[in-house]
Order: C-alpha cells, then sequence, then structure tokens
C-alpha cells in the first residue's frame, strides 16, 4: 500500500475519531444528566454540568478532527490551495475551541485559576 493511501487512511480513522468522541461524551453527558435529573427533579442544579460535559465532548472531538484535516491537506495533497483551505479549516475550529472553552470556564485561557473575573497573580493567603 503506498504511503499516500496510508496517510489518508490515518487522516480518515482521526476524523471518525473525533465524530465518535463527539457523539459518545453528548451521550454520556445526557445519560449522567437524565440520571441526575431522575434523583432530584431539578433540572437547574444539573444544566451547566450538563453543558459543560457536552462541550468538552465537542472541544477534544474537535482537535481530533483538526489533526485528521493537518495530516491528509499536509502529507496528502500539499498544494497552495489546500494549505490555504487547511488554515480557514483550522481558524474556524480554532475560534470555535477557544469561544466553547470560555463559555465553559467562565474566563479567558490566559486567566489564572483563581476567581472569575480576577488575575491570582500577586495574590498571596493570609496565614
Amino acid at each position: 500500500m503506498p504511503t499516500k493511501e496510508i496517510i489518508q487512511h490515518i487522516g480518515t480513522l482521526l476524523d471518525l475519531a473525533g465524530v465518535l468522541v463527539i457523539a459518545v461524551g453528548v451521550a454520556v453527558a445526557t445519560v449522567v444528566f437524565g440520571l441526575r435529573w431522575w434523583r432530584t427533579r431539578q433540572v437547574v442544579d444539573h444544566y451547566r454540568a450538563y453543558r459543560q460535559g457536552v462541550g468538552r465532548a465537542i472541544l477534544l472531538g474537535l482537535e481530533f478532527l483538526v489533526g485528521g484535516d493537518i495530516i491528509r491537506t499536509v502529507a496528502v495533497s500539499p498544494t497552495f490551495t489546500s494549505v490555504g483551505v487547511l488554515a480557514l479549516i483550522v481558524l474556524v475550529r480554532t475560534f470555535l475551541s477557544f469561544s466553547l472553552e470560555v463559555e465553559l470556564d467562565g474566563r479567558w485561557p490566559w486567566q489564572g485559576k483563581g476567581p472569575i473575573g480576577g488575575s491570582s497573580v500577586g495574590v498571596r493567603s493570609a496565614r
């Protein structure tokens, strides 16, 4: 089997893995949400955790999909046009990932793990 075909198959497998990660992640988050709701009958209490579970599945799936695109484009058909299309795809998916991460964490990625809206840099704990 020629190298290009193998690389094409690897890219396709990464795409499949990305789709499966998203589908399974959403299904698991939905089942967990349903079980939590069944025990407490409170939708509002578990909604945020559900959204976070779905968002994390989408983020991880997007990483696999971007990896598949990169492998196929750069290794199989590295023309100027295909690399340009890849750059646009990666840009859009990176924007989606960035937006989802901000939505899930409630803060910008460069902010510390401290309180939302503030930075924990330079803050000392009282002893």
